[in-house]
């Protein structure tokens, strides 16, 4: 039995009480050294459980039979509660311009949640091929003006993913997120060699597609890259305070970090305000009022009670 000191590890998935960690050397993730290993009891992290995408500390490291033990929850960059994934660094919010049809509101929701973990956040439309060409400029040109350069893909051509299968390999841990439907699967089965993900077809009766991924787990792409196999599942809008809330949209972030745009008041929330220097002429400032609205009307609510 060929027993080693402690290692540095990668949860890659989490199923039961067991888990599968791949050792980490000298900053590089070895896919031939993934250990199926159990944790020490009451192993938390500010009070969770260890998630997939969690760094641990390994021990009793055996490289025959491939098992450890996690001894340590390292401390974590992010995490999502649904899915339960850990330290994402770049999340690809994906939407389906037909079939379910593109919804704006709920996409704006996806994409605020997401920038409210302070990560790398980028859009991909899907079934481009269900659109007319002219309609591509016009979803291109509309999303830039939210601040964001969506890809938009067909999923029956493989002809547009070789930007985006490069792009992937360069991030640490990347993320699809969306509503089920929209071809994350379908993505994922184009991406990573091999995987064979079950696919459904998109319900006639509800308009929106039916979960087919069961368990969550990393999949390596490079030797330092990832991207993360998620069920299906709705967004969650998290409790955002009122001042923290104007850069989570890039039509005002871009102004205050990039152009240094500043208000006359430290504590504007860029409403009506006097001295308020922010321009305001953008697609979702309604959105962003509403949001607003809410998370004023959830704070008082919580102070009353």
């Amino acid at each position: 039995m060929n027993l080693v000191s402690v290692k540095k590890g990668l949860v890659t998935k989490k199923f039961n009480q067991f888990f599968y960690v791949d050792i980490i050397e000298n900053g590089t993730n070895l896919e031939y050294k993934r250990f199926l290993c159990k944790s020490r009891k009451n192993i938390t992290y500010q009070q969770k459980y260890i998630l997939v995408g969690d760094k641990v500390i390994l021990s009793e490291i055996n490289y025959r039979d491939k098992t450890a033990v996690i001894e340590t929850l390292l401390e974590r960059k992010n995490f999502i509660n649904r899915p339960a994934v850990a330290n994402i660094s770049d999340i690809y919010i994906i939407h389906s311009v037909e079939h379910p049809k593109l919804s704006y509101s709920q996409l704006s929701d996806f994409l605020i949640n997401a920038e409210s973990l302070n990560v790398n956040v980028s859009l991909i439309l899907t079934k481009s091929d269900l659109i007319p060409l002219e309609q591509h400029s016009y979803l291109f040109e509309k999303f830039k003006a939210w601040g964001y350069e969506p890809a938009i893909l067909s999923l029956i051509s493989n002809d547009q993913l070789k930007n985006l299968k490069y792009e992937l390999k360069t991030k640490k841990c990347s993320i699809f997120m969306g509503p089920s439907g929209v071809g994350k699967t379908t993505l994922l089965n184009k991406i990573i060699p091999n995987i064979k993900r079950a696919t459904s077809a998109v319900s006639n009766k509800i308009k929106r597609g039916i979960n087919t991924t069961r368990n969550i787990e990393l999949f390596q792409l490079s030797r330092e890259s990832y991207i993360v196999d998620t069920p299906g599942f709705n967004i969650i809008n998290n409790y955002i305070k009122p001042k923290d809330i104007a850069l989570l949209f890039p039509e005002f972030k871009n102004q205050i970090m990039l152009n240094g745009v500043r208000c006359k008041f430290r504590d504007c929330l860029h409403i009506d305000e006097p001295g308020c220097n922010l321009n305001k002429k953008f697609e979702r400032y309604k959105f962003y009022k509403n949001l607003i609205r809410d998370s004023k009307n959830l704070c008082h609510q919580t102070q009353a009670n």
